[in-house]
């Protein structure tokens, strides 16, 4: 398994990660997402751990804390192996203050996981949305408080905008406060907004990227095909209405090109889509979800090889959408249509290495 460095901290961690959110199988639709209970979870551990794959994310809303308690189970006697990450500010109950980042809100929040979890500390705690309603600095100082108490390590967010993690960041700065050097985010063959903003900001912050749903909301898995439903077991029946929209001419056009590099590698699809992402600026760790030991066997064999750069190019101009303004790269009043500029590189429009 690869290392790598969490943004500009020193903490290292593994290219893949595994996403505990099948942990459980309790709650509404969207914060269940299977039901591996405590057996097959320690058994997903175990091959996890044997392959190099360390780092565990959770969220108190997974299965209403459901999942939390089966991976803090399921690590019980190894707790010095693992890294735990979990997520909180979503609305975890009734309450008034319930949801959101107020100290109230976090501290408790952050108690309940430290029990769910059967630990005394939390590696990362990741808010999982912007609370515009709690000053920024209630939200870091609070942050700081926790880690100078030792009850977690490093703090990182999910589903910022990029003005909202910039200003955390420069809120941060201005107080000393612990920085966010993690950003657990939406990103995949089928969905690069991220690349937009987040991206750039990333790098010139040194905020990770700790990737979720990398196969696109399930329709990068493979059994999707041109001209046909999506199985009867697929979930995408129930869920695709609540994931990451895209048109299908683009989802096909993707999986068109990720068949074709199927063929010439001998890697499946899921391999290949996520093999792409670990070659991107800022990915620190892609999270990988399994409901069973043959799906979590069959992402891990995205590691330990590489896409050529033919190949990632192929995947690139297959994924490609044009920017929204102020992104798109032709906005200059010195260009024109018979004078476009030449078509900038990832590398060169960021201009920067990863951090």
């Amino acid at each position: 398994m690869e290392y790598r460095y969490l943004g500009a901290s020193g903490l290292k961690v593994p290219a893949l990660s595994f996403g505990a959110g099948t942990f459980g199988g309790k709650g509404p639709l969207f914060s269940a997402w299977g039901n591996t209970d405590a057996g097959e979870a320690r058994r997903l551990v175990d091959i996890c751990l044997d392959a190099g794959v360390n780092l565990f994310d959770s969220a108190d809303v997974y299965s209403d804390g459901a999942s939390e308690t089966i991976l803090g189970a399921a690590i019980k006697g190894r707790r010095d192996r693992v890294l735990l990450s979990t997520k909180t500010s979503l609305r975890s109950g009734d309450g008034p203050n319930e949801v959101g980042s107020s100290r109230f809100h976090l501290i408790r929040a952050c108690e309940a996981a430290l029990q769910r979890l059967g630990t005394d500390y939390i590696d990362l705690l990741q808010l999982h949305a912007f609370d515009a309603m709690t000053p920024i600095e209630e939200v870091l100082s609070t942050l700081d408080d926790l880690v100078r108490a030792g009850k977690i390590r490093y703090v990182g967010v999910s589903n910022f905008s990029g003005w909202q993690l910039m200003k955390s960041l420069a809120v941060a700065d201005r107080h000393g406060y612990p920085r966010y050097v993690a950003n657990q985010t939406y990103y995949s063959l089928i969905g690069r907004d991220y690349e937009w903003e987040l991206m750039p900001l990333g790098l010139d912050q040194g905020v990770g990227a700790v990737v979720w749903s990398p196969l696109g909301w399930g329709r990068l898995t493979g059994k999707l095909r041109r001209g046909s439903a999506p199985p009867a077991t697929s979930r995408l029946h129930d869920t695709a209405s609540i994931g990451p929209p895209v048109d299908d001419e683009r989802l096909f056009r993707v999986v068109d090109a990720l068949d074709e590099i199927a063929a010439e590698t001998g890697k499946s699809i899921p391999q290949i889509a996520l093999n792409w992402l670990l070659q991107r600026p800022t990915v620190a760790t892609i999270l990988i979800g399994a409901r069973d030991e043959a799906q979590l066997r069959q992402n891990l064999g995205a590691v330990g090889w590489n896409l050529d750069q033919e190949q990632i190019a192929r995947l690139d101009a297959a994924s490609v959408v044009t920017p929204p303004y102020p992104y798109y790269p032709y906005w200059n009043g010195q260009f024109t249509e018979r004078n476009p500029p030449p078509v900038p590189t990832i590398a060169e429009t960021l201009g920067r290495k990863q951090p």
